[in-house]
Formats: C-alpha cells, sequence, structure tokens
C-alpha cells in the first residue's frame, strides 16, 4: 500500500482531486469526506467536470444507498464519492485507490478508511489532502501508531506500484 499526503488549502481540494484523476491509473476510487452535504457536493462537481461518480452517505435513503452501493461493486462507476459510512465493513475488490479529500478525525478511521483500497495483499494507493491543523495532527498520529513513512506526494507515481498486474 502507497500513501502519500498532500499539503494544500482547502479551496485547492478540488483542483487537485479533478487532476490526479486525469494523471493516475486506477481501477476504482473511493473519496471521503467529512459530511454528507460535502459528499454530495464534490459528487455533484465531479459529475459536472465529467468524471462519472457516485455518491453515498449515512442520512441517503437505505433503498438508494444500495442500489449505488450495487452500482458501484458492479464496474457501473469507477468514482464513490463517501463519508465515513463506507470507511468499515465494505469490499470493493476494484478498489485500488483511496482519496481522504478530508481527513479523518483519527488515525483508526484513517486505517479503515485506506483499508478499502489494497485489500487482502493487493497493491493499492492512499492519497490524504491536509488542509488545516487538526488534519496534520491526524496524519501525525497516523505516523506514530502505525509506524508507516507517509511521504508528500511526488510529481510522478509508478503505477505498478499500486495496480496489480
Amino acid at each position: 500500500m502507497q500513501q502519500y499526503y498532500v499539503n494544500l488549502q482547502e479551496k485547492e481540494k478540488t483542483r487537485k482531486l479533478t487532476d490526479l484523476l486525469d494523471s493516475i491509473e486506477f481501477n476504482q476510487v473511493v473519496v471521503f469526506v467529512r459530511s454528507p452535504d460535502r459528499a454530495a457536493m464534490l459528487s455533484k462537481i465531479l459529475n459536472d467536470e465529467n468524471f462519472p461518480s457516485l455518491c453515498t452517505y449515512g442520512r441517503m435513503d437505505q433503498k438508494e444507498r444500495i442500489e449505488k452501493y450495487k452500482e458501484f461493486k458492479s464496474f457501473g462507476k469507477r468514482i464513490m464519492v463517501a463519508t465515513n459510512l463506507l470507511g468499515r465493513g465494505v469490499d470493493f475488490e476494484r478498489v485500488n485507490v483511496v482519496v481522504n479529500y478530508d481527513m479523518p478525525e483519527d488515525a483508526d478511521t484513517y486505517l479503515h478508511r485506506v483499508g478499502r483500497a489494497g485489500r487482502f495483499g493487493t497493491k493499492g494507493l492512499a492519497i490524504s489532502f491536509i488542509s488545516e491543523d487538526g488534519d496534520k495532527k491526524v496524519l501525525d498520529a497516523v505516523r506514530a501508531k502505525f509506524v508507516v513513512d507517509l511521504p508528500v506526494l511526488p510529481d510522478k507515481i509508478d503505477s505498478s506500484t499500486y495496480i496489480n498486474s
């Protein structure tokens, strides 16, 4: 599992995300955000920018959530914007990239989120956006708790390091 972070301002997140989606190879990607409103807003922006995506969150009607889950699982769309609702207990075998558009509130939630990519020994890529002091504290907690190196995202990533051949 390759893990990186990007320092940026809040207003730069959406542009950075679309740049990443344009430049990296992926089977499927889950983009985690902190709230239902942000999930809906970001998914709409991505769709408007020609990045077909779905979104799901806890306030959504259960029937609609299940439909979106099934559509994503069947590879109907390659991008899912979600809250922590999808951070645990789901397995999408084609997800190989996770983006923490908004950092989670703690190291354990981070671990569960990035665990959606690189499942059961497969390769994966996790990129976290760091835009405020609280994000940096969570990043430091992840490094300390899981003894993992989390470097700055390089300009170019070899796709063979996060995509199974």
